[in-house]
């Protein structure tokens, strides 16, 4: 099992925090937003990361190698990260979606357990992590569903047909990772491709075949968009370690070498 995280973005809503430094380097409880990304992965057994970087990914290579062992991180560089939304960053990094993996959004901050569940869950070729709550935003990428199966998933869906939202965790197996492959570098075709989520590639495969999901309930987790989300981040790293579970830095340090 691998994963692979889409962290080229500067995070342009969170200025001035992100002048200089990319979303995911941002400090969350003494650890940037990407390390924590990898070390519950690390918790999980999930042993191979390959990171899609752009907007200084110098300084984000420069972190991975002072922690990380290098057989075990890999970064891969988005040159169209400036005017271009994250179905191309799913581009850039399809060469890595020959296997199983789990796919990230680089703003998503979650514990351990929410990835342990979905990997415990029935296998799918395709499994979209959701969460739900009372009331969804604009900014929330809501889906409708039809028991388990996903049958929409956008930004713009109707308030009252919404049964939840992405969390940006992402699951492919079996025939998961070629047919999402095969179906990202289509919608490279489309005159429109540069502004496009690669969840609308999702949200067509799920006219097509099967898009099961698995809800998050009970967990902690949160979306790093916007300044209040710092705040919710510190909370559920704190609750994370008040649960019984260690988060102490040497010993996340020493999974991974």
């Amino acid at each position: 099992m691998k994963a692979i995280i889409l962290s080229a973005g500067q995070g342009k809503r969170l200025l001035p925090l992100t002048a200089d430094n990319p979303k995911c380097l941002l400090n969350i409880d003494g650890q940037s937003l990407i390390e924590w990304q990898i070390n519950e992965l690390a918790r999980c057994g999930v042993e191979r990361v390959s990171i899609v970087v752009g907007y200084h990914a110098d300084k984000v290579k420069q972190l991975l190698q002072r922690c990380y062992e290098p057989q075990r991180i890999r970064t891969i560089y988005n040159p169209t990260y400036s005017w271009t939304d994250n179905l191309f960053s799913c581009w850039t990094a399809r060469t890595e979606m020959t296997e199983d993996f789990v796919l990230l959004n680089g703003d998503t901050l979650f514990e351990a357990a929410v990835l342990n569940r979905l990997l415990e869950a029935p296998d799918q070729p395709v499994t979209l992590v959701t969460h739900k709550k009372r009331y969804y935003d604009a900014d929330d990428m809501k889906v409708t569903l039809d028991g388990d199966r996903l049958i929409h998933i956008g930004k713009d869906l109707s308030a009252d047909k919404v049964d939840g939202e992405s969390i940006g965790m992402i699951l492919f197996c079996g025939s998961g990772p070629a047919i999402f492959r095969r179906a990202v570098e289509s919608a490279l075709g489309d005159a429109l491709a540069r502004k496009k989520w690669y969840l609308s590639v999702i949200d067509d495969m799920a006219q097509m075949m099967p898009v099961w999901t698995y809800r998050v309930k009970g967990l902690q987790w949160c979306e790093v968009d916007f300044p209040v989300d710092i705040k919710h981040a510190h909370r559920v790293v704190r609750a994370c370690a008040s649960g019984g579970e260690s988060r102490a830095f040497a010993q996340t340090r020493s999974a991974w070498g």
